[in-house]
């Protein structure tokens, strides 16, 4: 009797695989009783005739593609591919990728779509839009299909750490209990995306890296998506380390919305600031989101149209970020 031994995709999630308790592997021996099969970690052992054997690979090599393609594996699924029939996968227009329990990411809008769009054939995007537009959302999701499909080897997140209008004070804690609260929003788009197992595997590995801008500084990042969020409250020192930092085949999407500045009021956005700057560099892209975008609570497009007709106040020491009513013009 020959053992033979499959090892999955790193990025193959165990947990869906092997189905709770270990339901699809053992789907998998009440299909082929000439076989052994033992499966651990991201190993599978298969013992029996080489012929079987090999079939049985082969198979496994289909349901695990579908696994990483739908992030779900239901037994029937794995019958049909067993069976030499395709499994019937969901699919629509304009989807990014599958989430937890097989959820549809879609691009759902013009402008989502065109980030997805643009993000094939340029290095740096810049996707500037109101809150609950979906920029930051669609952003990571690239990230991680690009990620599942081993277009990159890492996904590096950042976001500036300021304060959004209030005063927090001394926060307790070690270092990561400190930054974490400016960081949640990029951890809820990633659990809704990653299995919590998987995404601790990536977090522990460094495949996936959560960190506050300062934290970029001297680094250069290769092989990755690298994504600064709320890039509006950077000062244009901190936003030109940020973009210095890109090495070879990596991508960067600076997502922000420059009508909700945190910084003080005597300081430039570095974002607005960038935009000006490189709005002539090949290579780079541009999409602006507006309140045809946001896809949150209905309330949420009237309040922003709301507050984009009552007439904008420029209280003193601003001037240095008027350029946001030109822009919006």
């Amino acid at each position: 009797m020959t053992e033979h031994i499959f090892e999955l995709s790193e990025h193959t999630d165990s947990t869906v695989f092997y189905g709770v308790n270990n339901s699809n592997i053992q789907l998998l021996k009440n299909l082929h009783p000439n076989l052994r099969l033992m499966a651990r970690g991201h190993v599978v052992k298969i013992s029996g005739s080489d012929e079987e054997a090999f079939r049985l690979i082969e198979n496994i090599k289909r349901i695990e593609k579908f696994c990483l393609d739908n992030n779900s594996l239901s037994e029937e699924n794995i019958i049909e591919i067993v069976k030499g029939s395709e499994p019937v996968e969901i699919r629509f227009d304009n989807l990014i990728l599958h989430g937890v329990n097989g959820k549809s990411i879609m691009a759902r809008t013009p402008n989502q779509q065109k980030l997805v769009k643009d993000f094939e054939t340029n290095d740096l995007l810049f996707a500037i839009g109101p809150a609950g537009s979906g920029k930051t959302y669609t952003a990571i999701a690239l990230a991680v299909r690009s990620l599942k499909n081993k277009e990159i080897k890492k996904i590096i997140l950042s976001r500036p750490a300021v304060e959004a209008g209030e005063k927090l004070g001394f926060l307790p804690g070690d270092m990561k209990e400190k930054i974490d609260p400016y960081l949640q929003p990029l951890y809820d788009a990633l659990q809704d995306m990653i299995t919590p197992l998987k995404l601790k595997e990536y977090m522990e590995n460094g495949t996936i890296q959560i960190a506050p801008l300062a934290f970029m500084r001297g680094r250069t990042l290769n092989d990755a998506v690298v994504i600064l969020d709320e890039a509006q409250n950077t000062s244009t020192m901190q936003i030109k380390m940020f973009l210095t930092r890109m090495g070879l085949n990596a991508k960067m999407i600076i997502t922000g919305d420059i009508t909700q500045i945190d910084l003080p009021y005597q300081q430039k956005s570095g974002l607005i600031d960038a935009l000006q700057v490189l709005k002539n560099v090949k290579g780079i892209a541009k999409v602006e989101f507006d309140v045809k975008d946001i896809v949150r609570h209905k309330l949420v497009q009237r309040i922003v149209e709301a507050y984009e007709k009552r007439q904008p106040l420029t209280p003193k020491g601003e001037q240095e970020n008027e350029e946001i009513l030109v822009l919006k013009r």
